[in-house]
C-alpha cells in the first residue's frame, strides 16, 4: 500500500494553504547488505536481533552457518559487526524506523576490534596468487582501521595472527573475526583438482589461526554455501559450532510466513490494491512460489528474502528472481565434469552425515543440491534420523528444469 506524504506551501497572494499529495513507496533493501546503510537510510528491516542476542550471549563463541546464495548471510555478518563495534545508535529509533529488539536487552555494547573478511570476490581458478592477493588486501584494509601495519613479507597466517593480537591489544578488548563466503576459493575450483588442493592447504593454515588465537577472540562467525568435510578445511577449525541444521537458528536467515505478513503488510496491500487480486489466493501463490526452504528437522519453512524483496519491488510480479541472480558455477561445473545424474531428484533420502559429504574427494549430489538451494528438507524421520529432500517451491523447480535443458 502506498503511503501519502503531504507537502504544504504558503500562498502569499491569498494567505491560503495549498496541499499537494505525493505518493511514496517504502524503501526496500534490494541487494543491500550493509546493516548501517539499511538503518541510516530508513530501509525496511526484518528484526532478527533477538535471535542474534541469544547466539552471542550464550556459552559458545565460534560458529559456522551454511545457507544458499542470496539468503541474507552478508547482512547477518554486517549486523554482527555493528553489534560488536558497539554502535548501539544503529539499533535504536532511527530514520523513522523503530528500535530493534536488542536495543533494550541486557547487552554490554563494548567496542571490540572487528576483523571482517569477504572472500566472495576473486577468480580463484587462476591459482594461489589470487587467493593470497585477496586475503592480504582484506587484512590490510582491516589493519588500517586500527593503525596497524602488516609485514607484507610474512605468510598470510602469520599476518592474520598478528592482526588479531595487535587489534585486541590496541582496543583493549578481545577481537571479533567475521569471514563471509569462507569457501568461495574452494567452490570455485572444484573442477581444477591441483589448484583446489593448493588453495585448500593454504586456507587450512590460514583458518587454523582462529584456533591458536582463541585467548584473543571474543566471537568468530563464518558463512558460506558449503561445509567442507572434517578431513579437509574444517579440520583446522574443529572448535566451530555448526548452526546449519540447528533448529534454534533455522530462521536466522530467511523470512517466516509470520514475518512476511507482519513486516510487509503495506506491500501486500499495495499489490492487492493495484492488481485486484484476491488476498487468500495471492498469499497462497506466494507460499507455493517462494516459500518452502527448510533448514532443520523441525517443519518451519522460510522464504528467500531476495526473491520476496524483488517481488514487491516489481509490484507483485511472480518471476524467478533468485534463479536469475546467478546459478552457482560450482553446480554447473560439477554437473558437466562429473556427469552427475540429476534427472530424478524427488524424495531423495539422506542422513545427517550426507550433509557433510562435500569435498573434492567425495561429492554427493544430495549434499551439493541442498547446500546450493535447489533441494531442501521436506520431511524428517526421527526414528531413522533420515531426511527427505525435494524442491522447495515452484520457482526452484521451474528454474532447475531450465538449468537441465542445455
Amino acid at each position: 500500500m502506498k503511503k501519502l506524504r503531504i507537502f504544504t506551501f504558503w500562498r502569499r497572494a491569498n494567505t491560503s494553504f495549498i496541499t499537494i499529495m505525493a505518493t511514496t513507496k517504502r524503501l526496500l533493501p534490494v541487494g543491500i547488505q550493509d546493516f548501517a546503510d539499511i538503518r541510516t537510510r530508513g530501509f525496511v528491516y526484518v528484526d532478527k536481533t533477538a535471535r542474534v542476542y541469544d547466539l552471542i550471549n550464550g556459552s559458545g563463541k565460534a560458529f559456522f552457518l551454511s545457507r544458499p546464495r542470496r539468503f541474507g548471510k552478508s547482512l547477518l555478518c554486517s549486523t554482527f559487526g555493528a553489534i560488536f563495534e558497539g554502535r548501539r545508535e544503529l539499533f535504536g529509533e532511527i530514520s523513522g524506523r523503530p528500535a530493534l529488539a536488542i536495543y533494550d536487552l541486557d547487552w554490554e555494547w563494548k567496542k571490540h576490534p572487528v576483523i571482517r573478511l569477504d572472500l566472495s570476490a576473486g577468480n580463484y581458478g587462476k591459482g594461489l596468487a589470487v587467493l593470497l592477493s585477496t586475503i592480504n588486501a582484506g587484512m590490510r584494509s582491516e589493519a588500517e582501521k586500527y593503525g596497524i601495519t602488516l609485514d607484507r613479507e610474512d605468510q598470510p597466517a602469520s599476518q592474520f595472527k598478528y592482526l588479531i593480537e595487535k587489534a585486541s591489544q590496541i582496543v583493549g578488548e578481545k577481537a571479533v573475526v567475521i569471514i563471509d563466503e569462507y569457501d568461495s576459493p574452494l567452490t570455485g575450483t572444484l573442477t581444477k583438482r591441483d589448484v583446489h588442493i593448493e588453495l585448500r592447504e593454504e586456507l587450512r593454515a590460514f583458518y587454523s589461526v582462529l584456533k591458536s588465537c582463541d585467548a584473543h577472540l571474543r566471537f568468530i562467525f563464518l558463512t558460506g554455501i558449503s561445509k567442507f568435510s572434517q578431513v579437509s578445511i574444517f579440520s583446522a577449525m574443529n572448535q566451530l559450532s555448526d548452526m546449519t541444521l540447528d533448529p534454534r537458528y533455522a530462521d536466522i536467515c530467511g523470512l517466516t510466513q509470520e514475518e512476511l505478513e507482519a513486516n510487509f503488510r503495506p506491500e501486500i496491500d499495495g499489490v492487492l490494491e493495484s492488481t485486484g487480486r484476491n488476498r487468500e489466493e495471492y498469499m497462497d501463490k506466494m507460499r507455493r512460489f517462494y516459500n518452502g526452504y527448510r533448514f532443520s528437522e523441525n517443519p518451519l519453512t522460510v522464504y528467500n528474502p531476495f526473491g520476496i524483496l524483488n517481488h514487491f519491488e516489481n509490484n507483485g510480479k511472480f518471476r524467478p528472481y533468485w534463479y536469475r541472480s546467478g546459478t552457482p558455477t560450482l553446480l554447473t561445473d560439477l554437473i558437466n565434469s562429473q556427469n552427475i545424474d540429476l534427472t530424478n531428484l524427488n524424495n531423495m533420502q539422506v542422513g545427517y552425515d550426507d550433509f557433510d559429504a562435500f569435498d573434492i574427494e567425495e561429492m554427493e549430489p544430495a549434499s551439493l543440491l541442498y547446500q546450493t538451494g535447489y533441494l531442501t528438507i521436506t520431511d524428517y524421520d526421527e526414528k531413522e534420523e533420515c531426511f527427505t529432500l525435494d524442491y522447495p517451491n515452484i520457482e526452484v523447480r521451474s528454474a532447475f528444469a531450465k538449468l537441465l535443458k542445455p
